[in-house]
């Protein structure tokens, strides 16, 4: 069998400059300017609390990661975790003006140094740059079309949490039929935790996150394709899997965001509706038995949805995570089978990329 070519669709090369300076509370000001604060607290606290303690070392190895310097070192980190063959889908985040105070640089300036690391001549070749838009902060889209245009950025990310709806006037009109005529994928946050506006609502960041609400834009650009990351997200699986959420009416099925996800895909409604795993699958152990039960699932619903599945990770969001992205990675391939790890890891990103046409499901 040919050596696999992993595309990890889903990683973060962002620093604490791209970052508001009061982000996620202001009184964490002191740890983020002396880490080792943490670091501290972590021994002191192992001594009477070996969980906690643990919690908190994780909080020390994710602030490493945001004090890079630069992207590329981010980079650099999670390469080290990959065969050298591996590609990485870069997604960019745009948290300016969300109640958390000032970015040290600017969107236009995390693009153009993201372009540049993928123009690098020693690692571009790993590098998929996507561009993000926050529609609220650039209602002509003209920030996304100039990484677009000027460096060829290969996709979109969207985060709606941040205080916007997926159907955004901007996005449906100005965005996503010109990424539907290109062929570029979309890839947006689908989980009920992560980066939240200060002003948005807990009720307003569910509704703009569900799965459900991409249905207006699908039905409206049916050939534009989008990835919901997380697959629904970890609470949603553990939902699943220990309170029994998702089953009875479709109406029950769909507030389960991991269900609804798995439903929308196998009804082949929407044939430009993909998810990725990223971060849900690092809580391994409770989560691949079902994961690899609905990717071998042998009926129509469960061919679609492993041809709709990508391989992702989320660094470096996963460092506050125990396992690594090596480890991961080895557990998913031996649990899934090679075929279908490279189904998901190789196969559906290059058609989600637009790089391979699809051969056609029934």
């Amino acid at each position: 069998m040919p050596k696999i070519e992993i595309i990890n669709c889903h990683i973060h090369t962002f620093t604490e400059r791209h970052v508001p300076q009061d982000y996620p509370y202001k009184f964490l000001w002191l740890f983020k300017q002396v880490p080792m604060l943490v670091k501290w607290m972590a021994i002191v606290v192992s001594w009477f609390s070996r969980e906690i303690g643990e919690k908190l070392f994780r909080l020390y190895r994710f602030q490493q990661e945001a004090k890079r310097e630069k992207q590329s070192d981010v980079l650099a980190e999670v390469r080290k975790q990959y065969p050298q063959n591996t590609r990485f889908v870069v997604l960019p985040m745009d948290m300016a003006n969300i109640g958390h105070g000032k970015v040290t640089d600017s969107l236009a300036a995390q693009h153009d140094e993201l372009a540049a690391l993928a123009n690098d001549p020693e690692v571009g070749h790993a590098v998929i740059p996507f561009a993000t838009i926050n529609p609220v902060n650039d209602p002509e889209a003209r920030e996304l079309w100039r990484a677009v245009d000027r460096h060829g950025f290969k996709g979109v990310k969207i985060y709606p949490k941040l205080g916007f709806a997926p159907d955004h006037d901007t996005l449906m009109t100005r965005v996503y039929p010109e990424m539907a005529r290109r062929g570029l994928p979309l890839m947006t946050h689908c989980m009920r935790g992560g980066v939240q506006g200060k002003e948005v609502s807990d009720h307003r960041a569910g509704h703009y996150t569900e799965p459900r609400a991409y249905v207006p834009v699908m039905t409206q650009h049916r050939d534009l394709k989008i990835c919901l990351a997380h697959f629904g997200g970890h609470q949603e699986w553990d939902a699943y899997v220990n309170d029994g959420a998702g089953s009875g009416t479709p109406k029950q099925r769909a507030e389960n965001w991991q269900v609804g996800i798995r439903d929308m895909i196998g009804s082949g409604e929407w044939p430009g509706l993909w998810t990725d795993i990223s971060y849900t699958l690092f809580h391994f152990e409770d989560y691949i038995p079902f994961l690899r039960l609905f990717l071998l699932d042998d009926n129509i619903a469960g061919e679609r949805l492993r041809r709709r599945v990508l391989f992702g990770s989320d660094f470096y969001m996963t460092r506050q995570e125990k396992l690594s992205e090596r480890a991961v990675c080895f557990r998913l391939r031996n649990a899934l089978g090679e075929d279908v790890f490279r189904q998901i890891a190789e196969n559906n990103p290059r058609v989600w990329l637009g790089e391979v046409e699809e051969v056609a499901v029934v």
